[in-house]
């Protein structure tokens, strides 16, 4: 009688591999830290290019979809990439442009109100000098500058201040640059990947299918074609709900006559593209410029705020999200609270599609083991 030894040799394997991971865990762990922030540019890239794609693909369905001449056909991926990050920037100048003159108002108005109290501390301050001077030894008994004092105060002062000052320069100057280096890399990366991901996915599935058994192959394509689809529909989704909070926030602030309706609404519905804390953080920008002209009402529009994220967070976004991506509310709303308390923002975002993958694929092999 043959004997099976594959099945002990596989599980003796797993297991020596679960003791090398369990016995190097420290190890292993900083090499994937490492391997993390050293390709971390790339994968931004590939996060980019897979959220481009996306509004690429749409203008790729509009640019002359019946054309039979080369030159439009070869030409339709370049100009639909093009139109693809122009219209993504001209949305955030968009935003800027609606958003950054209101805040500069706010913050102009803010010193404005500000300012006759400066004047008055200014004021109490002159009247106290001589005493406040005195007390620092500054001023001699006789009303004369101590000028030897005054410099071994300064240049301590100086010296004290300069490493400082000069670390936390370089420190600043060091990390523009290193994500400016970052923004570029992944830039031109996500380019690269949109130009040719008919021949990257060509070459990937070609050395999936050489080197994968083919029942795990069909298993491997099953799973990431799900898992894309939900990634897309939640994209899709999350933009849609963003829209209809920035407008329901709007007509709520026209509605009671808060000022900024529109700068603030435009704000909220933009950072409620991170899912349920989002439109907290907007809330806080608005509620600052609101302050500016009446506390009460910045009172008022925190509470208003306040129910409209409730309502939000509980009915329209499990709502919306969970019908485009095929995941029932409930499961929704479960799987933004646990990605967010193991991941934060990230896991929000990661959690909620990959839920609805998870989802779909036993949906389906239920049905197929219940036909």
């Amino acid at each position: 009688m043959k004997q099976d030894w594959k099945g002990p040799l596989r599980f003796g394997a797993v297991l020596f591999g679960l003791y090398l991971a369990v016995h190097y865990w420290g190890w292993l762990s900083a090499l994937a830290l490492t391997a993390v922030s050293a390709g971390f540019p790339l994968l931004l890239g590939a996060v980019i290019a897979y959220a481009v794609n996306i509004l690429m693909s749409m203008y790729e369905g509009w640019y002359f979809p019946n054309a039979k001449r080369q030159a439009v056909i070869k030409s339709r991926r370049l100009v639909c990439l093009l139109l693809a990050y122009a219209s993504l920037v001209g949305i955030v100048l968009l935003i800027v442009r609606m958003i950054l003159p209101e805040l500069i108002q706010s913050v102009t108005l803010l010193l404005q109100e500000l300012a006759p109290l400066l004047q008055k501390l200014s004021i109490k301050i002159n009247e106290n000098q001589e005493q406040l001077a005195a007390l620092s030894g500054l001023f001699a008994a006789d009303g004369t500058v101590n000028w030897q004092e005054l410099a071994t105060k300064a240049i301590n002062f100086l010296l004290a201040g300069l490493g400082g000052v000069m670390g936390s320069l370089m420190a600043l100057i060091s990390t523009t640059i290193s994500a400016a280096f970052t923004a570029i890399v992944s830039i031109i990366f996500s380019i690269y990947l949109l130009m040719d991901k008919e021949t990257l996915s060509r070459q990937c599935t070609l050395v999936l299918h050489t080197y994968l058994n083919p029942i795990w192959y069909r298993r491997l394509l099953y799973f990431l074609s799900t898992l894309h689809n939900c990634f897309r529909r939640f994209v899709v989704g999350q933009c849609t709900e963003a829209v209809i909070l920035g407008l329901l926030c709007m007509g709520g602030m026209l509605l009671f006559q808060f000022p900024y309706a529109s700068m603030v609404g435009t704000l909220i519905g933009f950072t409620a593209l991170i899912p349920v804390a989002g439109a907290y953080i907007g809330a806080g920008v608005g509620a600052f410029m609101i302050f500016t002209v009446s506390p009460i009402k910045a009172l008022l529009f925190l509470l208003f705020i306040s129910v409209l994220q409730q309502l939000e967070g509980n009915l329209i976004y499990p709502k919306v999200v969970g019908s485009s991506i095929g995941l029932p509310g409930i499961w929704v709303l479960a799987a933004v609270t646990i990605g967010g308390g193991v991941l934060g923002i990230g896991g929000m975002l990661l959690a909620v599609p990959l839920a609805a993958a998870l989802y779909q694929m036993l949906r389906d092999d239920v049905a197929r083991r219940n036909p």
